[in-house]
Formats: C-alpha cells, sequence, structure tokens
C-alpha cells in the first residue's frame, strides 16, 4: 500500500518537533494531521481517523499516557497505532505506556530515516496481520467460561464481556492458540513486537498481569527463566 494511503497523527507540544516530524512525514508522502496536546489529540484522532498516531508522553493539560487511553476507548480505534515519541527512556515510562495499550517507544532525539523506518515496520506488520485476518473464517475460541471472539477483538470470561487493548488480546490469543505449549519470553516478544521494537524485560510482565487480572490467575502459567504457557 502507497504512503498517501496511510494518515499520521502527530501529537507534541513542541512546535518544532511537530514541524520537524511532519515535514519528513509529508515527503514520504503521509498524510499528517497534528495537534499540540492531549485533549485536541483525542478529538481530532475520532474524526481523523488514523492509522498510526505518534505521541508525546509530557503535555499539558492531559498526558500522553492518559491521551492513549482515551483513544484506546473510542469505538472502532482499539487497532490504531500509537508509538510513543518522547525523550523519556526509563523502563516505568516504557512499560506505563505499553500497558496503556502503545505499540512502540520512539526516544527522541531521532534521525528521520529511523523514524520512518520505524513507522513503515509497524505499518507493514499490522497491514499483514489484518491481510491474514480477512482470509480467514470468523472464529471463536472457548475455553470453558472463557470465549475469546477474534472478529469482535474482544473476550467474555463468565457470560461478561470485556474489551481488550490489542497488545493483550494478541498475547492472550498467540498463549491459547496452543494451550500447555510453553512459548518463550524471546517467542512472545518476536510475535508482539517483531525485530524493529525495543523493549523492557519488565514489559511482558506487565501484559501478563494484566491478562490475569481479566481472565484469573490459574489460566496462563509462569516457567520461571524461560517463559509462559496458557492452561485451558
Amino acid at each position: 500500500m502507497a504512503n498517501s494511503n496511510f494518515k499520521i497523527l502527530v501529537v507534541d507540544d513542541e512546535e518544532d518537533i511537530i514541524e520537524f516530524v511532519s515535514y519528513n512525514l509529508k515527503k514520504e508522502g503521509f498524510v499528517v494531521n497534528t495537534a499540540r496536546n492531549g485533549l485536541s489529540a483525542v478529538e481530532i484522532a475520532r474524526e481523523f481517523r488514523p492509522h498510526l498516531i505518534l505521541l508525546d508522553i509530557m503535555m499539558p493539560e492531559m498526558d500522553g499516557i492518559e491521551t492513549c487511553e482515551q483513544i484506546r476507548a473510542i469505538p472502532g480505534m482499539t487497532g490504531t497505532l500509537i508509538a510513543f515519541l518522547t525523550a523519556r527512556a526509563e523502563d516505568f515510562s516504557q512499560i506505563a505506556g505499553f500497558s496503556a495499550g502503545a505499540d512502540d517507544y520512539i526516544t527522541k532525539p531521532i534521525r528521520p530515516k529511523v523514524l520512518i523506518s520505524r513507522i513503515q515496520a509497524l505499518l507493514k506488520r499490522s497491514t499483514n496481520i489484518e491481510s491474514v485476518k480477512t482470509v480467514k473464517t470468523v472464529e471463536k475460541l472457548s475455553h470453558g467460561n472463557l470465549v475469546i471472539d477474534k472478529e469482535r477483538h474482544m473476550i467474555m470470561v463468565d457470560d461478561m464481556e470485556m474489551d481488550m487493548p490489542k497488545k493483550e488480546f494478541s498475547l492472550l490469543l498467540l498463549l491459547s492458540s496452543k494451550p500447555s505449549r510453553l512459548f518463550t519470553r524471546d517467542e512472545i516478544f518476536q510475535h508482539l513486537w517483531g525485530s524493529e521494537v525495543f523493549v523492557s524485560d519488565r514489559t511482558i510482565d506487565v501484559y501478563i498481569r494484566k491478562l490475569r487480572e481479566k481472565i484469573g490467575d490459574k489460566r496462563i502459567k509462569t516457567v520461571k527463566g524461560i517463559g509462559y504457557k496458557f492452561e485451558p
């Protein structure tokens, strides 16, 4: 798919960052919209419906973490790609970002070619996933009181519906696709983020914890020092 078919929303409170990033994205053919704070970003995202959002964390009025959470709550935008573009590189900041539903974490300053490469990798991976979904039949996976609805991107526990952020849902699908099979941490990282995204080792633990909070502690087993497996 040509870049001109992809819409990107750039959110940052620094005008020079917006101009720099927007210029380089437009030069590559992307359709670009911008916002200067989190509140505006949520409203613009609702109307603009971007394929990807580059989102700063430290902003006035509403920070990037809360902005990400609010955008994820907009109907039809659970699958929108969100990458934090920020100068903060601490583990806790990355974990907070991924927990809020981010897909990538890009630290400033960044060279234009590297930024474009990361964006292309994210869009390509997302497009490939959607292509696979369209050729597969609609499926629901049932494991006792847990039902995983692939088409609606949601789960049911004891007949109660729950929405899930994209990464959590992808992780649950991976583990439950082969019950009792041990998935190593490296396999999980590769499946969720690929080789283009670098995340903290603690990030996956956050996702596992969130899954356990929603589906119960007994479903996902930890094999210390190796990985995780799903028990039906």
